[in-house]
């Protein structure tokens, strides 16, 4: 039926944003209840839920995972006794789903309702007071997060059992979550301290293990089968009336076992059947913008007089005199690569194609000879485009910009002279402190949490069908003064990304030259503090995993791998052209 289609739509939608979050391209997914801690490199992912408040859970249990897939490192297992080992493993299930959770806040809400869900298994199965889980919920409580009802039940039977006073140790372990080896050392601390270590794993442990494993499969194979139920009904009704339909009796039997919200998973899906906007849902949820009425995007050329583009075009020329030798070199060197790859090559002697003339003297010296002809072989150079995105921040005034200027200018004319297009972009705020957006925002009161409070400026240097020897006057203003200001990097990438994406050539490469974090004092001082930082990453990771589009990163006297997978630092202007040249020539190479 079409809901199942749906489903599997669905659930791929899902698979796709724990690869984007985890940077796993390959991460795959197997059918099957899923294990805490996982056991395995697959996702173990269940098919969707029909109803639409069981989403959010079903999503916390993918989130869990992918956390789990994004930041544990496998040290190989501990020997322990059983009750002390699962609840290593959910103290550690517990960090990684803070770190996931810090950045992804939507996904933490999704992983709190799924072990809400858990707690109540739990508690209704009668569970020891020294939880495991509730070891979980135990530090994520001193974490900050607020537990609900069945969670609080099961973290405060599991303080009331313990022998200690936690809250010490439970702060050593928040402080270090950071560090997978030191939060693990704390834990192991704290389990000799509950007198968790004294007996060696027994055979019944093992035994207990696998029945464990064993009601876990059975579990699974119901949910299957009860996947299979409805299918089964919805096939017979099909028959008697009209596509579509569902038996009445069934629909009130399903709703009869579970209580909830009668919106079917097909409302879900219709919400998320395109590919890339499932993606964005799930990774910029927690970034809203107040207004983007003031926001403007604006040819380098309207932000100063001729006289002063003038000007500032002389003074990047005298900026980058020293290195022209050294440019001269490496430029001549890469121009060799690229038109040795667009070289095309000649097929002779050949029954058809274009008249070879070089052979026409063997018809004259003997007519009876046959015509020879030729055929140019087909170049295996893509056809590309190369898109650099400039931060035009005041934090990059003075040195770092002038060699963000240069590493334009030296970019920008080299692949020109292989025929490789080129754009020039630049992003900043068009005020300090919020603008013309600040103000609005005062004047409706104040409200909290806006999001990004400023008016930005996109500056387009040079567009990729723009003639480089006249667009490159209007480089030098990147070194205007006035034009510096603040820097929110997420939207900017986002926005260069999108021209790129719309442009027809076969490869398409996006650079950015930073010189690290983005900063808008008007958004973090209403906003929590890593709401820039964390939408940039979010944005990196859509585009890496997502997009045809190949990013690259130059950080300017800072390093920027901690966003960007592909990236150099360049910290002297004496290093700049060669680190530079080198690092193109191996992009090309590939």
């Amino acid at each position: 039926m079409s809901w199942i289609k749906d489903r599997e739509e669905f659930k791929q939608a899902a698979l796709s944003s724990a690869r984007a979050i985890s940077r796993q391209k390959d991460l795959s997914s197997t059918s099957q209840a899923s294990s805490r801690p996982p056991t395995s490199a697959q996702i173990a992912l269940s098919h969707p839920p029909r109803a639409s408040a069981q989403i959010n859970a079903w999503r916390g249990e993918l989130d869990f995972q992918t956390f789990w897939q994004t930041f544990h490192q496998d040290t190989g297992e501990l020997k322990m006794p059983k009750l002390a080992r699962d609840i290593f493993a959910e103290l550690e299930l517990s960090r990684v789903e803070m770190l996931g959770g810090s950045t992804f806040p939507g996904a933490q809400s999704n992983i709190q309702q799924y072990l809400e869900t858990e707690a109540k298994k739990n508690i209704d199965n009668k569970a020891p007071a020294l939880n495991p889980l509730a070891a979980n919920l135990w530090l994520k409580e001193l974490n900050g997060e607020l537990l609900a009802q069945n969670s609080s039940e099961l973290l405060n039977a599991f303080l009331e059992a313990s022998p200690l006073n936690l809250s010490s140790m439970g702060k050593k372990l928040i402080e270090a979550q950071a560090s997978q080896s030191d939060f693990q050392a704390i834990a192991l601390e704290l389990l000799k301290n509950l007198d968790l270590m004294h007996e060696a794993p027994t055979q019944g442990d093992d035994v207990a293990q696998e029945n464990e494993e064993a009601m876990q499969e059975h579990e699974s194979d119901m949910e299957d089968l009860e996947d299979e139920a409805p299918d089964g009904a919805e096939s017979q009704t099909m028959e008697s009336e009209s596509e579509g339909q569902i038996d009445e009796e069934n629909g009130e039997l399903e709703e009869a076992q579970v209580p909830i919200d009668s919106t079917s998973i097909d409302e879900e899906i219709d919400l998320s059947r395109n590919y890339d906007a499932e993606l964005d849902q799930t990774i910029y949820e927690d970034y809203q913008v107040f207004t983007s009425q003031f926001d403007e995007v604006v040819q380098a050329i309207d932000l100063a007089t001729p006289e002063e583009t003038l000007r500032l075009r002389q003074q990047l020329d005298q900026l980058i005199a020293p290195h022209k030798t050294t440019i001269g070199k490496l430029a001549n060197r890469l121009q060799r690569l690229l038109q040795a790859q667009q070289n095309r090559s000649w097929q002779y002697n050949l029954e058809e194609g274009l008249l070879d003339t070089s052979q026409l003297h063997r018809i004259v010296s003997r007519p009876g000879n046959p015509l020879s002809f030729k055929q140019e072989s087909e170049s295996k150079f893509k056809d590309t485009v190369v898109s650099l995105l400039i931060d035009s921040s005041g934090s990059m005034r003075g040195r770092s910009m002038t060699l963000a200027a240069i590493c334009g200018d030296i970019i920008g004319s080299t692949l020109e002279r292989c025929y490789v297009k080129t754009e020039l972009l630049g992003f900043t705020t068009k005020h300090w402190k919020g603008g013309d957006s600040r103000k609005a925002w005062v004047n409706q009161g104040s409200p909290p949490g806006p999001g990004r409070l400023n008016d930005l400026r996109h500056i387009i240097f040079k567009s990729a069908d723009d003639n480089f020897r006249r667009a490159r006057k209007s480089f030098g203003i990147m070194l205007r003064e006035g034009l510096l200001k603040e820097n929110v990097d997420g939207e900017a990438l986002a926005w260069a990304h999108q021209r790129l994406s719309k442009r027809t050539e076969e490869r398409k490469i996006l650079i950015v030259i930073s010189d690290g974090a983005p900063v808008d004092d008007s958004t973090l001082s209403t906003n929590h503090s890593n709401f820039l930082d964390n939408h940039l990453r979010q944005i990196i990771h859509s585009i890496e995993i997502q997009s045809n589009v190949e990013l690259l990163a130059i950080g300017i006297g800072h390093d920027v791998t901690k966003y960007y997978a592909k990236s150099i630092t360049i910290n002297r202007a004496e290093e700049l052209a060669e680190a530079l040249l080198e690092k193109l020539a191996d992009l090309f190479s590939d």
